[in-house]
């Protein structure tokens, strides 16, 4: 049993560790900037979740990594959503929670770390996260 759970960890580590090297590897970013991937995912994390129907922020957390699972659902008050946002509103909410300058702003924040979110989820899935964004806001989503 100790190594069954020892091999998730590793493997969710592993996973976790994907996730933050893609959103390096599209800015360029040394891994020395770690918390500026950390910061970026979770960022964009809480908010896509905040956004969605409890429900669905579910369905879709069930597809992370357990890691990354718990960096999204870390603070959750699900009674509290979904929160109204429409894509200024999401924008400006990435820049108070990111708090660093990149190139291209909060726009390509969330760009990357959806791109790469994308990557790691089902398809149906991802499609289903799309629907329950404003339009607005599922035009800058891959």
């Amino acid at each position: 049993m100790a190594d069954q759970v020892q091999s998730a960890i590793e493997s969710s580590m592993d996973k976790t560790n994907l996730i933050l090297k893609d959103i390096e590897q599209a800015y360029g970013w040394p891994k020395a900037q770690r918390n500026q991937s950390y910061a970026a995912l979770r960022t964009v994390l809480h908010l896509l979740r905040d956004r969605m129907p409890v429900q669905e922020s579910v369905e879709f957390s069930a597809q992370l990594p357990m890691v990354v699972r718990g960096i999204y659902f870390e603070g959750w008050q699900p009674q509290d959503v979904p929160i109204k946002l429409n894509r200024d509103d999401f924008l400006y909410e990435v820049r108070q929670g990111f708090p660093y300058d990149v190139a291209g702003g909060p726009e390509r924040i969330v760009r990357v770390v959806l791109d790469v979110l994308r990557r790691h989820i089902t398809q149906g899935e991802w499609d289903d996260v799309k629907t329950t964004m404003p339009a607005d806001l599922a035009r800058i989503m891959p």
